[in-house]
């Protein structure tokens, strides 16, 4: 008697054709989303940017105990909001809400120095470059002042938001004296204030306060500092220049008509032509005047402090 065939068991394992089809069609599906993005597709962002939450005390009771890390997010969040809208350029660039943020922060960490520091600058930076408000600014370092120790730093930076936005030199040397009164304030800062009020925005004054801030402990201020400085020293470099031209013309009665001209005639070095970032000046060959050229990364100059009277 022959024995039964025997029956195979059937296979209960899971099928997982239909996962793997799934998988495969998501990714060619990823595949053509990326390239629409990759085509010029942009995202929508809103005309406006919002911010829901403008109060510190608020914001405080909501952060749970995470006041300092929600600090940290909403100053990150103010650096992106001002680089933004300055690198986007336009005609007129909205920076609204730059001092509301720089307002959260400081609410929400009142020791936040870089916060103070660099918010000053970015408020009182002239628009388009900034809002072009110097109030803020200094409104900001006050508050500060009133809630981390009253720092001598504070009190320097609204002596130099007078100087060299403001052009008002005896307040400026005032807030330098404040400042020069604090402790753990360099030494440098007394002599500094009494030659602010003596010498009425002398160049060597405003290149004394710039290579002084070429050791702040911010980044941005020393890139500034030493940006600063080079448009000094194109100043002094057009001085000379039209100093020389002068001089050509005369002893000659004409302007001169080519660089080589000049520079053959009054014995000057080929470094004369160029500011300091290699860029040609640019000279009038009508007048003789020296200026800038727009295409240097250091145009435009700015206008010098003068001395004025206190008020």
């Amino acid at each position: 008697m022959t024995s039964p065939a025997p029956t195979v068991a059937a296979d209960s394992r899971p099928r997982n054709g239909k996962l793997y089809a799934a998988i495969v069609l998501l990714l060619l599906l990823s595949f053509s989303v990326q390239a629409v993005r990759d085509r010029g597709w942009e995202p929508y962002r809103p005309e406006n940017s919002l911010l829901w939450v403008q109060s510190g005390e608020v914001m405080s009771k909501l952060s749970l105990g995470f006041r300092n890390v929600l600090a940290d997010v909403y100053w990150m969040r103010a650096i992106v909001y001002y680089g933004g809208k300055k690198r986007a350029g336009g005609e007129r660039p909205n920076y609204d809400l730059l001092y509301p943020l720089l307002d959260l922060v400081t609410s929400l960490d009142p020791h936040f120095r870089i916060a103070y520091r660099f918010g000053a600058v970015f408020l009182t930076e002239s628009y388009p470059d900034g809002p072009g408000r110097p109030d803020l600014g200094m409104q900001l370092l006050q508050r500060g002042i009133e809630r981390d120790d009253g720092r001598w730093t504070y009190y320097h930076d609204i002596g130099f938001i007078y100087y060299w936005w403001l052009r008002d030199l005896p307040n400026a040397a005032k807030w330098f004296a404040l400042a020069a009164e604090r402790p753990s304030a360099p030494e440098w800062l007394k002599p500094m204030a009494a030659v602010t009020l003596a010498e009425g925005g002398n160049r060597n004054s405003s290149r004394q306060l710039w290579t002084e801030l070429l050791n702040s402990d911010v980044a941005y201020l020393r890139r500034s500092a030493a940006h600063r400085l080079q448009q000094l020293d194109a100043m002094d470099a057009i001085e000379n220049l039209t100093r020389a031209i002068q001089q050509f013309a005369k002893r000659t009665g004409r302007q001169p008509r080519t660089w080589q001209e000049l520079a053959a005639a009054e014995h000057l070095p080929p470094a004369a032509r160029v500011d300091p970032t290699g860029v040609p000046f640019v000279v009038d060959p009508e007048t003789g005047r020296v200026d800038l050229s727009d295409q240097s990364k250091l145009w435009p100059l700015p206008s010098e402090p003068t001395a004025r009277p206190p008020q």
